[in-house]
């Protein structure tokens, strides 16, 4: 009997786990709203009970200043929590415990907290919440923007704060420089950047002082000199996001052989369940198969939810990047000083001024490989075959036979889906460019899909939908050699833009 009441509190357990997912994949919230939120009950219209989010009238008003105060980046946590207390935010009172105010940690909790934007967080797993969004989205980012530049120690606010602080270093003994005000007899104030190894008497280091505006001057000349031009950012995006094709070409077989594994085990439960109602199979064998489909279960679809975004995450992060690069020196020059030190934070790990004012830049991913002069020419040299061998395969199209002529492009094949390219059938040439066009393309492809996107059409593709050679060679079939120069940096670059994203970490 206490076998029985076992298995039944287990099977319980689990139905209510699903439940559970499936509340979260529609936008349900799950237990208790965070504060600024009321978890309140209504009736529909036909008199059935509803459960849902609103905003709380008295806390939700506070809670959106806190969000907008602490993203301008002129406020502490500690400051905000202090403000906060004296404005009258009080926890949500329960039967058991009374309101209070709330503790420094509560308001960090609180600004990390993606709930406020809109999602809903589930078992690590983030969906779109129905609740309303107290905060914009780009408000939400830019707190934690603010919270990763406060958390470095080295660049926290002292009596001379400045936003260059911790991340130049002396070029001769590598110890970070510190603000260093001096006067003269007049009363006059300049403002030095001092290297701290000497100014400590750690080091030998003769480094002398330098002017703190030169050192800004030094920096908004750097990014000038980096900026990449228009051809440079779209031969990059071109080679890139060919080679994001490839990867995901290989990983094709990958995700089907997931998917039928899982519809495998989903049917051994099934199995499994009608042979114990069928007494074919003892309670012990019961629960020992259910804890390995279970775990089998479990394992499968998180690598198939994982690979939906992993690498449209990777790719908004690498077009964000080239983005950033295309125009970084007219942002920073544009930026107050809080935004400039997160650029910099962005852009560099460290930066070593040396004795001639010359720099030596230590980028962070992936800056490093983007700006690296070998990849932009291999780049450049991809941009370029590919658009000769699509020229000569215009050419040759032009001056084929008739019946060459009197077939479509596609030939005689039926119309199969590719990563890259899209079903043409009128079009003189694949419809994608190098120099840009791949992302009108996609933006095309997109528009015929319909206005939602659907990662479970590509999750299971049928016999007819897989990528065929030519889509996993990428455009090799139109242009010919293009995948000749550059290939090893641009698997390089992917790989690190995937780890930056946090694929590969």
């Amino acid at each position: 009997m206490s076998t029985i009441a076992e298995f039944y509190s287990r099977n319980l357990a689990t139905e209510v786990a699903k439940g559970m997912n499936q509340k979260a994949i529609g936008g349900g919230t799950n237990g208790r709203a965070p504060i600024g939120y009321l978890n309140v009950r209504k009736r529909d219209e036909l008199g059935r009970e509803v459960r849902t989010i609103e905003l709380d009238p008295e806390r939700a008003p506070m809670i959106e200043w806190a969000f907008k105060a602490y993203a301008s980046g002129n406020w502490s946590v500690s400051q905000l929590h202090d403000e906060l207390t004296s404005r009258g935010l009080r926890s949500l009172p329960t039967p058991k415990r009374p309101a209070k105010p709330l503790a420094v940690s509560t308001i960090h909790r609180l600004l990390t907290n993606p709930y406020y934007k809109g999602d809903v967080i589930y078992r690590g797993t983030r969906y779109k919440g129905n609740h309303p969004a107290l905060v914009p989205a780009e408000v939400w980012y830019q707190v934690q923007s603010v919270l990763t530049a406060h958390q470095c120690a080295v660049e926290a606010t002292q009596v001379h704060g400045h936003y260059l602080k911790g991340t130049i270093h002396c070029g001769q003994c590598g110890s970070r420089l510190i603000v260093s005000n001096a006067k003269n007899r007049h009363g006059n104030v300049y403002c030095y950047f001092v290297c701290s190894g000497r100014h400590s008497k750690r080091t030998d280091c003769t480094r002398q002082a330098m002017l703190i505006e030169d050192v800004e001057k030094l920096i908004e000349d750097y990014y000038t000199r980096v900026q990449i031009t228009p051809a440079q950012q779209d031969a990059l995006s071109g080679m890139l996001h060919h080679e994001f094709d490839r990867l995901m070409a290989a990983e094709t077989e990958e995700l089907a052989r997931l998917t039928n594994n899982r519809d495998r085990l989903e049917g051994e439960q099934d199995r499994l369940m009608q042979a114990h109602y069928a007494d074919a199979i003892p309670l012990a064998v019961l629960k020992r198969e259910q804890d390995r489909i279970l775990a089998e279960l479990d394992e499968v679809t998180r690598r198939i939810d994982a690979h939906f975004g992993d690498y449209a995450d990777a790719r908004n992060h690498l077009d964000d990047a080239l983005g950033l690069l295309g125009d970084c020196a007219d942002i920073y020059r544009r930026c107050d000083d809080t935004n400039r030190r997160l650029c910099n934070q962005a852009f560099f790990t460290k930066v070593f001024i040396d004795e001639d004012n010359e720099l030596r830049v230590e980028h962070n991913r992936p800056f490093e490989m983007l700006l690296d002069p070998q990849v932009n020419a291999n780049a450049l040299t991809w941009s370029a075959d590919a658009h000769k061998a699509r020229t000569s395969a215009n050419v040759s199209v032009g001056k084929g036979s008739g019946l060459v002529r009197a077939v479509e492009l596609r030939g005689f094949e039926p119309l199969t889906f590719s990563l890259r390219t899209r079903r043409a059938t009128n079009c003189a040439i694949a419809p994608w460019s190098p120099s840009g066009n791949h992302r009108s393309t996609r933006r095309r492809r997109s528009e015929n899909a319909g206005p939602s996107y659907s990662p479970t059409a590509r999750a299971r593709p049928s016999a007819s939908a897989a990528p065929d050679s030519t889509a996993d060679s990428g455009r090799s079939a139109v242009t010919g050699t293009p995948d000749a120069a550059g290939t090893g940096a641009a698997r390089s670059m992917v790989r690190t833009v995937l780890g930056a994203s946090g694929r590969l970490t």
